[in-house]
């Protein structure tokens, strides 16, 4: 009897595969941080997935029982994630963001900024409810959940999503298409703010990379399948992030709002521009490392930020 076998005939329930794969999981020390935070998550995921079944079914799921080729199946995916280190995400080549679901591949990063809280509550309580943004800007938009998300929850609103890679704007594209978005939510290709010169905005949006070389050179196996140029910015993060406090002042119109995830870099931020007054949001549902700035406060430490740019 091969060892497929005797798991397969030990093994019946969806309940079952959904332990077992936790079990595997956590004997191999994988990571969890692309949506997930712990290993049976990720098993149930795979086991759905495998069904092709919705993530959301009450508990009776639990009990049904399998047939063997949907076993052999799982096992696969098991097989998977424990020896290629591969995250969910890019095998089911879907993920969440905003309670939105996005295409995924190894093109783009897995949507999981906690940007996503701040569109769910439309950036209350810094943009007021009576004047709802007309132009957003996502910058880095990678897979284009932030513009998409964005362009959601404020279905009046114009959205350009901007991003340098071609690979990152073609996984954009094909979620602006599942959406049904492709009036209001533009891709374009851009470095930093290159392709929309002379365009202004109410909010501008970005999760750009920001990670240093410290966390990137101890970064978990998980992370290597991400588009490196998604993640590592220069020795302290902040190569595109100076790049748009110096330039997001001239993108705005009055009143307008930047938000940006700078993540683990914070502490870099803080260092470099240690006279800039920084709002350093909450979430509910847990993240950091995100701040906010007014139009106003953009240009009144325009100098700081010019001179930051300058000096790099």
């Amino acid at each position: 009897m091969t060892q497929l076998s005797a798991i397969t005939n030990q093994l019946h329930s969806v309940a079952d595969y959904c332990r077992y794969g936790a079990t595997l999981f956590n004997q191999a020390e994988l990571f969890y941080g692309h949506g997930s935070d712990n290993a049976f998550h990720d098993a149930y995921i795979l086991v759905m997935y495998a069904l092709s079944l919705p993530n959301e079914l009450d508990d009776s799921i639990m009990s049904c029982r399998l047939v063997e080729s949907e076993k052999l199946n799982i096992l696969a995916l098991f097989s998977r994630r424990v020896e290629e280190r591969i995250p969910v995400a890019y095998i089911t080549h879907v993920a969440y963001f905003a309670q939105l679901p996005f295409y995924v591949d190894e093109r783009v990063l897995i949507p999981r900024s906690p940007i996503a809280e701040l569109v769910e509550n439309q950036f209350f309580p810094y943009v007021a409810s009576n004047k709802q943004p007309k132009r957003i800007l996502d910058l880095c938009t990678g897979s284009g959940c932030i513009a998409i998300a964005c362009a959601s929850y404020f279905s009046e609103a114009d959205v350009d999503a901007v991003d340098l890679s071609i690979d990152a704007l073609n996984v954009a594209q094909i979620n602006i298409e599942n959406h049904g978005l492709c009036e209001q939510v533009i891709p374009i290709q851009s470095d930093v703010f290159s392709g929309v010169e002379g365009q202004c905005y109410d909010l501008i949006v970005s999760n750009p990379p920001y990670v240093d070389q410290q966390d990137i050179d101890c970064m978990p196996q998980e992370y290597q399948h991400e588009p490196e140029m998604g993640l590592g910015c220069g020795n302290d993060g902040l190569d595109i992030v100076r790049i748009i406090l110096a330039e997001s002042a001239e993108h705005l119109n009055e009143g307008g709002f930047l938000f940006c995830e700078v993540g683990n870099s914070e502490v870099h931020v803080r260092a470099l521009y240690k006279d800039v007054p920084f709002t350093w949001l909450n979430f509910e549902r847990g993240g950091h490392g995100v701040f906010m700035l007014t139009k106003a406060q953009l240009v009144e430490h325009s100098d700081t930020f010019t001179a930051a740019l300058e000096n790099h």
